[in-house]
């Protein structure tokens, strides 16, 4: 297989109500995302048309609206729905790295950042989503903030 093309989305930045302590629930803090999605962009680049490749502004509204959505305890959870819904909701995207960083996370030591990377291939998305996500999971992360 030739490799694939990647789009690359970062910076996405939203207020969402995830984490452990009720106070990340009630007051809410900012999630950057960062997304790089991999598929084949030839026949959009040939047609020069949209529906061919992954319409970015669509996945930057999925990102912003599943952030702002229904509140996860931890990360982890958040990143890998994110993940298994923009395998869903684009076809075209063979797999997906998704990036969460939480630089406001209720950490007592001075820290730049926490965040956590997921990848996401096709085939696998299907069975992630039909499994509850449990710390057995196989979940590639960068490095993993678990609040």
């Amino acid at each position: 297989m030739t490799q694939l093309d990647t789009i690359r989305l970062t910076r996405v930045t939203a207020i969402g109500y995830h984490g452990v302590f009720d106070h990340e629930k009630r007051d809410g803090q900012p999630f950057i995302t960062d997304v790089v999605l991999h598929l084949d962009v030839g026949a959009a680049a040939v047609t020069d048309d949209l529906s061919k490749t992954a319409d970015y502004g669509a996945v930057a509204e999925a990102i912003v609206a599943m952030v702002t959505g229904p509140s996860f305890d931890l990360i982890e959870t958040l990143s890998v729905r994110l993940a298994e819904k923009i395998l869903a909701d684009f076809p075209v995207v063979q797999a997906v790295e998704v990036t969460i960083h939480k630089p406001k996370a209720p950490i007592q030591v001075p820290f730049g950042d926490v965040s956590i990377t997921v990848y996401r291939e096709r085939e696998s998305a299907d069975v992630c989503a039909a499994e509850p996500a449990s710390a057995g999971s196989a979940v590639t992360s960068a490095a993993a903030g678990t609040s």
